[in-house]
């Protein structure tokens, strides 16, 4: 089950995902494709507004909002989210992945499926401030540099920071928080 908790009067959070035992599924094209379509889709039909992002190998950061700052309609679009995810994830690690991926997503004992992708529970941070909101921008943008993955922020495809850095456009719509 998901857990979350969202604050009365605030609206933007910060949220991580993160695969079951860190595993490492974000390094090929088709996980992240699943990821993007996703919160495409939620943007495009659920009001999910995305404001920062970003997909390393074994995790998602987020920075969201619902475009009717509904925290409930937030809440379920990310679980349902989750849901779809997992279940696609899922599969791409069983036919296309090693085989001891799969084992690992089918290690833990469920009662409501046989495979686990995400890690139980998610928190949500809420955004109370502008000092706050930019610290964490600044922390999902700078995660692939501090891996050593890219020497410059921007230089992430799986990042909003092109957008906000350059002006650019990414994988994902921007929204920035009104």
């Amino acid at each position: 089950m998901d857990s979350y908790k969202f604050m009365e009067g605030v609206y933007l959070y910060f949220v991580t995902f993160t695969i079951i035992d860190w595993l490492p599924i974000f390094i090929n094209p088709e996980p992240v494709g699943i990821i993007n379509e996703s919160m495409r889709y939620c943007i495009n039909n659920k009001g999910l507004r995305i404001h920062a992002y970003v997909i390393m190998p074994n995790h998602v950061h987020l920075i969201v909002y619902d475009a009717n700052c509904d925290n409930d309609n937030l809440g379920k679009t990310l679980t349902n989210l989750r849901k779809f995810t997992g279940k696609n994830l899922a599969n791409i690690i069983d036919n296309t992945l090693a085989k001891s991926l799969s084992s690992v997503i089918r290690s833990k004992t469920l009662t409501d499926r046989i495979r686990q992708v995400w890690q139980r529970g998610w928190h949500a941070e809420g955004l109370v401030s502008d000092t706050f909101l930019h610290q964490k921008m600044t922390y999902i943008h700078e995660n692939p540099v501090r891996k050593g993955f890219v020497k410059l922020p921007e230089h992430w495809i799986h990042s909003s920071a092109a957008y906000w850095i350059n002006e650019g456009e990414g994988e994902i719509p921007i929204d920035p928080f009104v």
